[in-house]
C-alpha cells in the first residue's frame, strides 16, 4: 500500500488547521491601553489602529475563544483518526513482513485498509473547509461589527475620514499622525460599551 502521500497530506490538512488556529487567536492576550477620548475637531481626518481593536475588542475576543476551542477540538479529532490509520498500516505491514497471513486474506485486509484511508482523508477534507468556513464567519461578524459601530460613531462625530493603520512595523496607511487625530481609544470604549449592552439584551 501507498500509505505515506495520504499520511502526508493528511498531516498537512491538519497542520493548516493548526496554524488557523494560531493565526485567528494570536492578539488576544495583549492588554489594553486606558482609554481616552477623542480630541480631533469636527471635519478632521482621524485614524485609528486596527491591530489593536481586534486585540482589545471583547466581542472579537469572546468570537476568537469559541473559535479556538472548536478548532482544537476538530484537531484532536483528525489527528486520533490518523494515528489510528497509522497503527492499522503499521500492524497489517508487519504481519506482511513476517508472513503472518495468506495472500488472500491479505488483499482483504488491504482492501480495509485503503477504505479507511479514503475515510480518514475525505474527513480531514471536511474538517478543513469546516474551520475555514467557521473563521470566515468570525471575520466577517467582527468587520461589521467594527464597520456598523464606525458608521454610526461618525455619525455624531463628523469627522471627514476614518483611515484604518495595520501593522506593528511600519504601520500603513498611517505611518505616523497627531496623537490628537487617533480615535483608536475612544473606538475599542465604544465598542466594549456597545457589545456589553447587546449581550445584556440577549442573556
Amino acid at each position: 500500500m501507498k500509505k505515506l502521500p495520504l499520511i502526508l497530506s493528511i498531516v498537512a490538512l491538519v497542520g493548516v488547521i493548526c496554524l488557523a488556529i494560531v493565526t485567528f487567536t494570536k492578539g488576544g492576550d495583549k492588554k489594553p491601553a486606558a482609554a481616552t477620548e477623542a480630541t480631533a475637531q469636527k471635519g478632521a481626518i482621524v485614524y485609528f489602529n486596527m491591530d489593536r481593536v481586534l486585540a482589545e475588542y471583547d466581542m472579537a475576543n469572546d468570537l476568537r475563544s469559541v473559535f479556538e476551542t472548536k478548532a482544537n477540538s476538530i484537531n484532536q479529532e483528525v489527528q486520533r483518526r490518523v494515528n489510528k490509520f497509522q497503527k492499522d498500516a503499521n500492524a497489517f505491514q508487519d504481519k506482511i513482513n513476517k508472513g503472518l497471513m495468506t495472500q488472500s486474506t491479505a488483499q482483504v485486509q488491504s482492501q480495509k485498509l485503503q477504505e479507511q484511508q479514503n475515510s480518514v482523508e475525505t474527513y480531514a477534507n471536511q474538517k478543513q473547509q469546516e474551520i475555514l468556513e467557521e473563521q470566515q464567519v468570525m471575520l466577517n461578524q467582527i468587520s461589521d461589527a467594527i464597520d456598523t459601530f464606525v458608521k454610526e460613531y461618525n455619525e455624531t462625530m463628523g469627522y471627514a475620514m476614518i483611515l484604518a493603520s495595520q501593522g506593528d512595523i511600519l504601520p500603513m496607511p498611517v505611518v505616523t499622525g497627531d496623537a490628537a487625530l487617533d480615535i483608536t481609544d475612544a473606538l475599542i470604549e465604544g465598542l466594549n460599551a456597545a457589545y456589553v449592552k447587546e449581550k445584556g439584551k440577549s442573556e
